[in-house]
Order: C-alpha cells, then structure tokens, then sequence
C-alpha cells in the first residue's frame, strides 16, 4: 500500500502532489517525532494507536495544474493515485450524526462551562452524505481548488487515515530557519449578501468594505485563542509580534484572526513548538489537556484526523501546517462532513447548531454545485 497528498496553498495557482509509492507512511507517537524529518505531516486531533502522526516520505515531488487532474493522459501518475482511492483503507464506520445527537452533546458540554470546569469547549459533529455518485475525490479536489482560492485545500489518502479533502484557512505553523509565522482564528459568521464583495481587508473594516459587526461572544472566543497562543510561544520563540484582530473572509463564511510572527531559534525546537500550539483552543478548549479528554470520551462522532493538522514538513526549506477543518472523509457509498463550534457560556444550542450547518456547507456545496459560495 502507498499514500499520496495533493495540495495547493492559499492564493496560488499551482498544485503539488507529494507520492509515496512503496512502503507505509512512518507512524508517529508524539509531536515532538517530527523534528529532524521531511515530508507530508498528517496529525489526529488525539495522537493514539489507531490515530498515530503518519509522516508520508515521497518519492515524487511534483507541480501541475488543477485542471489536469481531470485529463487521463496528462499526469503519468494519475494512475498510482487512483489506485491508492480504490484500495481498502483502516477507517471507522461513519458516525450518523443529527440534531438529536448534537442536542445531547451541547447540553453535557454546557453544563461543565457553567460550573466552572473549562472557559471555552468545542464541540463538533459529523454528517453523513449518501449522495455522492458522481463525484470522484479528484474531481471534488479540482472543484474545491477553484471555488475556495483564499484556503489550503488538500486531498490525502493512506491505509491508515483514509482518504479526506479539506479546504481549510486556519495555519497552525508556516515558515523555515528561523523565521516562523502562526495565527489565532476564533468566531464565525455567515455573510449576508450585501456583504459578499468583503475580501480579506489587511485591517479592520478599511475604506470601502462592508463593516462586519461582531458580538461579545465571538470577540471573547478570538481572544482566548490570542492569549493562549501567545502564552505557548513564549516558551519557545522570541521577537514575537501579534497584528489584529481582523476579518478574515473563508468561502461564504468570515472569522476574526490575527497573525503572529516570531524567531525560534533553533529547528531542533520546531516539534516542540507543535506540541505547545496542537490543538489550539480554535479546534479543543481551555485548559487544553482536559478539554481535549473531556471531548474524547464525550464527543458522540470521533473526529479521528479532523481538527488536527496536515501540510508539508520541511523547516529547512519550506512549511505549511494547516489546521484540519472544512473536512470531508470518503467512506462507502459516500462521504462524512465535519464541523465544529467554540462554546462559551452565553452559547445557546439553536445558534451552535446553525455555526455548525453553515461550516459544513464548505464542503457539502461542491456536492451541490447550485449551492456553492464563491470564494
């Protein structure tokens, strides 16, 4: 068996596809593993033995054009990938998930905000999709290239992880040597249609875009993410600079961000600072540690590889480590979506349910082509 990833960064053009054509992804037990090595990172949102780090070590590098993905004669390894799709895959039977489920969910995790036990929980589900002839993973990765230029968008598939397409804007960890940049994303709201010319200000609400008004509770989110990312670099990193917050547009949707830069001064550190920053309160909650045990043992649908991170590992040369959200996992005879919310303690149940439904449309319109979002 072997494995492949295909992606493109944010506002570019080109694909890269990164094809490990013999032997098995080298599995992972801790964050801390991936200093030293290359290659293509895809982390769980929980490391554990069915859900280890899996590090794909290629044997081919290459760039294309989205586009020829859908042209049989002209990539020489379309082939091996799509022998890769079709092979049997170590994966969980989909978890069907519905409001019934979620009710039960928001209310249990509710109620431990309101006693005081976490200052912010996410809760997420999943949704299983039945009608999905028609579409080939490929396929869906070229429509997801096209509608979403703003995010990292990646197809991935290996015997251990499955097979899941992503089109996320949340960077975990960007950079190389010693110049390295992360961000807090935290609050969502859907834009309305006399909004839907905003496009990623460089500053809060500049001159001619619409002004997007956010609420207390989506304010209060971003800046528990802010505080907690900022506290973890500083045990590792120095010259760190926040800038934000600010709107950042991701498909019909807008989040607040801000943007953190900083030095670390040695590459023998970079595992360590995944570590400290993996799972960010964004995707787990405060305090991390027993947030993330509460949603294990708790969450009715297991994420597995969703809300953790994926990208290609080089910190010589060149990384991108992405937050895993806006995730479809293939499963037989279709797919499941995955989506999540923070909650805080004025969160009502009707508004998370909504957060949720408006998240999975990222990647439920490109099986509902009519539906889809621009951007």
């Amino acid at each position: 068996m072997s494995a492949f990833a295909i992606y493109r960064l944010p506002h570019q053009t080109d694909c890269h596809l990164m094809l490990q054509s013999d032997g098995e992804p080298e599995e992972l037990q801790t964050a801390f593993g991936v200093s030293g090595k290359k290659g293509f990172v895809i982390a769980p949102f929980m490391i554990e033995a069915q859900h280890p780090i899996l590090l794909l070590q290629p044997d081919v590098c290459t760039t294309f054009a989205p586009g020829d993905l859908l042209d049989a004669a002209a990539l020489p390894w379309k082939g091996q990938i799509e022998e890769i799709l079709a092979a049997p895959k170590q994966d969980e039977k989909p978890s069907r998930g519905s409001y019934f489920h979620y009710a039960i969910d928001f209310a249990n995790f509710h109620s431990h905000i309101v006693e005081g036990e976490f200052s912010k929980i996410v809760l997420a589900r999943c949704s299983y999709e039945a009608n999905t002839e028609g579409f080939s993973p490929l396929q869906l990765f070229v429509s997801a290239c096209h509608t979403y230029p703003r995010m990292f968008v990646s197809l991935i598939s290996a015997g251990r992880c499955g097979t899941w397409l992503m089109a996320t804007p949340e960077v975990l960890l960007e950079g190389h040597g010693e110049q390295w940049k992360t961000m807090s994303l935290a609050g969502t709201m859907l834009l309305r249609e006399d909004q839907m010319n905003f496009d990623n200000p460089p500053s809060p609400n500049p001159q001619g875009t619409p002004d997007i008004a956010w609420n207390i509770k989506n304010i209060q989110e971003q800046r528990y993410v802010s505080t907690y990312i900022t506290e973890r670099l500083e045990q590792v990193a120095s010259f760190i600079e926040e800038k934000g917050p600010y709107t950042m547009r991701a498909g019909n949707l807008v989040h607040l961000r801000s943007d953190f830069s900083f030095i670390l001064p040695s590459l023998s550190k970079v595992g360590d600072l995944i570590h400290a920053l993996y799972p960010t309160p964004a995707v787990c909650g405060l305090p991390k540690d027993a947030a993330r045990d509460f949603i294990i043992h708790n969450e009715f649908a297991p994420r597995g590889y969703y809300s953790g991170f994926a990208g290609p590992f080089d910190p010589e040369v060149d990384t991108h480590l992405f937050v895993s959200l806006r995730c479809m996992r293939f499963v037989q005879d279709g797919c499941c979506l995955y989506a999540g919310g923070g909650l805080l303690a004025d969160s009502d149940l009707e508004t998370e349910w909504k957060e949720t439904e408006d998240k999975m449309m990222t990647m439920r319109a490109l099986l509902h082509p009519n539906e889809t979002p621009n951007h």
